[in-house]
């Protein structure tokens, strides 16, 4: 009678385990799509502005061409990327496209005075650091997924359900160069 309450406490114990694993590791999946969705979500806010942008540019940057076509391209890459991987690496082309149209906006003190532009750029900046948020969020999330997988019981029970640790969202070589200053 004691063996049987002993063994069954035993299992109970570990369809437990597998459970808590299981559901663990579904979660933490989960969150890590969420978070790439808001990634997307921010990319796709930032394309919309675009033409207001260039709209309220164009007028005053005539001689700039090249920088509103750069624009133009880098959001029609964005909108036609289909793999995430493809949205952050046309994310960030029309992030270094933009910050050369503000660059480029020095140039023209009447466009850095209208208030359509200055509203746009807030715009732009408040999503860019919505687009940061998010991509932390997304690396937090896949560094408490690989944790579970690659620590003890985590690996056995991901090894089981078949669960693999997931790449993070990495810079491209570009960004990481030290920006240069002069005066």
């Amino acid at each position: 009678m004691v063996y049987g309450w002993i063994i069954g406490i035993i299992l109970a114990f570990i369809v437990i385990m597998f459970i808590y694993y299981y559901n663990r590791l579904v979660s933490l999946s989960n969150q890590i799509d969420n978070s790439l969705s808001q990634i997307d979500v921010q990319l796709k806010k930032r394309s919309d502005l675009v033409p207001n942008l260039l709209a309220s540019v164009k007028g005053y940057m005539k001689h700039e061409r090249g920088a509103i076509t750069e624009v133009t391209n880098a959001r029609k890459a964005l909108l036609g990327a289909k793999t995430m991987e493809s949205k952050v690496k046309a994310g960030t082309q029309l992030e270094s496209a933009l910050k050369s149209i503000f660059a480029l906006a020095e140039n023209y003190p009447q466009l850095r005075a209208s208030e359509n532009f200055l509203h746009l750029q807030q715009e732009l900046t408040s999503i860019e650091e919505k687009v940061a948020y998010a991509r932390q969020f997304y690396n937090d999330g896949i560094l408490s997924y690989n944790n579970a997988c690659t620590t003890f019981p985590g690996k056995l029970f991901a090894n089981i359900y078949n669960r693999h640790e997931k790449e993070f969202l990495k810079i491209a070589q570009a960004e990481r160069a030290v920006p240069k200053v002069s005066f």
